[in-house]
């Protein structure tokens, strides 16, 4: 596959070059050296991926000096932690091994509900308000009052932007959910029950994602529910649950079932104690889950309320799925290399029903590490 990527990629250098002396007039017999600026040879690589960036380095030494020059290399999430008690919250890089903590006295008495883009959605009980908060800047956004209990909330985008809303689904009946919805600067939250289609139980247990202008909702039995706020429309996909692992069905299995997006992807986490993760894909063409094999280069980040996946990490961390769990006196994040078919660390079972799944999220990393203590 490799070979095949990088033939393509001289090929492509070669005829956007053949190009370029063409339209200056210049047939190849009289100039048989010309060469692309380097100004536009740029531009054109740095908008390739990761992968494809190492293929164009291979096609010659002048792309390859101009391929290392643009290469971006993402950042992981980091993982936050939520202390029993205090205001010091930890913060853990897994790509150094390394934490920070932060003081955030404001976080006090507050719930975890959700993070994305940087921020987090919390709720707090007794006051009945759920906020936007983003802890590198300690920037707050209100929103009106409701009564959440423990249902799952996400949003599509960050408070700031014009397009954020944020939206919950509940169960009513098996034929019928209640879904909320509200942004940043309304007055209040507007609730809609809608008839399902195909039998949709709804609990605290779900799994939300935003995807392509669309909540996705995996319910506890691992039916898809999606929710168009564009349209303001909910359907239940014909697409059966995926395949849970053997023995999968034992005490606090729920807490072993993550969702994640990428770039139009949908993957769905299952695991449970000492048994394997299976990863799968939403087959959205043919309405099918398929197991995945390998992660083809990304890597997942799961947790129970939120979940995030990355392209282009450095070689160590693709085609892994990291866990929101911490061994070695913090020192080692919980992973499982697709490529190994192991956990690491080695020889130890994570039993997920032990963890408390409001205690940590993964959260943007930050662009500054000054605020930190």
């Amino acid at each position: 596959m490799a070979g095949r990527r990088r033939k393509k990629f001289k090929l492509l250098a070669e005829t956007i070059e053949d190009g370029t002396r063409a339209s200056a007039g210049q047939p190849d017999e009289q100039e048989t050296h010309f060469e692309l600026p380097t100004e536009i040879l740029e531009l054109i690589i740095s908008h390739l991926t990761f992968r494809d960036n190492i293929c164009a380095s291979a096609v010659c030494r002048r792309w390859h000096s101009v391929a290392i020059s643009v290469r971006k290399v993402n950042k992981p999430p980091w993982l936050m932690f939520f202390p029993k008690v205090g205001d010091l919250y930890e913060f853990y890089d897994p790509s150094r091994r390394k934490t920070y903590w932060l003081e955030l006295p404001k976080l006090r008495g507050s719930r975890l509900c959700y993070a994305k883009y940087g921020w987090l959605l919390l709720y707090k009980p007794r006051t009945q308000r759920m906020f936007f908060y983003c802890p590198y800047t300690r920037e707050k956004i209100k929103l009106p009052r409701r009564e959440f209990g423990y249902q799952i909330v996400a949003f599509s985008a960050a408070p700031t932007s014009p397009s954020c809303i944020l939206f919950t689904v509940k169960h009513v009946s098996p034929t019928l959910v209640a879904i909320s919805t509200c942004h940043p600067g309304a007055n209040e939250w507007t609730t809609v029950n809608y008839q399902n289609r195909l039998p949709f139980v709804s609990s605290i247990w779900n799994k939300l994602v935003f995807c392509n202008g669309l909540f996705y909702c995996l319910s506890l039995t691992g039916w898809l529910g999606v929710y168009n706020p564009n349209e303001c429309t909910w359907d239940v996909l014909s697409v059966h649950p995926p395949r849970c692992p053997e023995s999968f069905f034992v005490k606090n299995w729920w807490k072993g079932k993550f969702i994640a997006e990428h770039n139009g992807d949908i993957f769905a986490i299952y695991t449970c104690s000492a048994l394997i993760p299976v990863v799968y894909k939403l087959d959205q063409t043919n309405k099918v889950w398929t197991e995945m094999e390998t992660l083809e280069g990304s890597t997942l980040f799961a947790s129970f309320l939120s979940s995030q996946a990355r392209m282009d990490l450095n070689g160590m961390m693709r085609n892994n799925v990291y866990f929101s769990k911490v061994r070695y006196y913090g020192k080692r994040c919980v992973s499982y290399s697709l490529d190994s078919g192991r956990y690491h660390p080695r020889n130890q079972c994570y039993d997920w029903g032990e963890q408390d799944p409001y205690e940590s999220i993964w959260i943007e990393a930050p662009e500054d590490l000054s605020t930190f203590l």
